[in-house]
């Protein structure tokens, strides 16, 4: 299992003219489908008028909740290729919405798919990307004494973590799921077991 993986900073917007036919791309970084389906339907109300609003999302760190749509165009002419795309960039966390108004001249299934993918292709390219950590949340639990060794570790370990100071400290840590034994090993290790800890729930930080 990989402790990452990557979706995008911001949304994107790229338009292209083929055979008369305009498409829209649409780029817009999501975090669960109930999202990706809101944004989806503001873009078919904003092109409302258009011919046809062909998506894709994809989502985890593996990329496999996926959906896509050709919405009315010949079957696997769009909503395929336009995640076909985004696995290319490697892409998760992410719809594309491709929309197209018809010009008057079709282009066949070849040419539809060479068009809706060349369309999510560019708008791809103009993304930034963002690293998502994999992260497991560890609970440290130590003493004044063992604090900069805890430290040095966190230094080693952690993508990030807070401090909550009282006669003892509570320290939550966030480390990449393939380092949890070994930062846990290495606690018990360094503090000759003074200081303990109680491993928590997996979470996600976008760096």
């Amino acid at each position: 299992m990989s402790d990452y993986y990557f979706t995008i900073e911001e949304r994107t917007e790229f338009e292209i003219k083929i055979n008369k036919s305009r498409f829209i791309a649409n780029v817009i970084p999501v975090n669960n489908v109930e999202e990706a389906k809101e944004e989806y339907d503001k873009i078919k109300k904003k092109y409302y008028d258009a011919s046809h609003n062909c998506f894709a999302w994809r989502f985890g760190e593996s990329g496999l909740d996926f959906r896509y749509s050709d919405d009315g165009e010949p079957k696997n002419s769009a909503g395929k290729p336009i995640l076909f795309t985004i696995s290319k960039y490697d892409f998760s966390d992410i719809l594309v919405v491709v929309t197209r108004f018809f010009g008057g001249k079709k282009l066949g299934v070849g040419g539809l798919v060479r068009a809706y993918s060349e369309a999510a292709e560019e708008a791809l390219k103009l993304c930034t990307k963002k690293q998502i950590d994999i992260t497991q949340k560890v609970k440290v639990f130590t003493t004044y004494e063992d604090l900069n060794t805890i430290k040095s570790l966190l230094d080693t370990y952690a993508v990030s973590s807070e401090e909550f100071y009282t006669d003892l400290i509570d320290i939550t840590a966030h480390i990449p799921v393939s380092k949890v034994d070994e930062f846990t090993d290495q606690i018990t290790q360094k503090t000759n077991a003074r200081s303990g800890f109680r491993v928590l729930k997996s979470d996600k930080s976008k760096m």
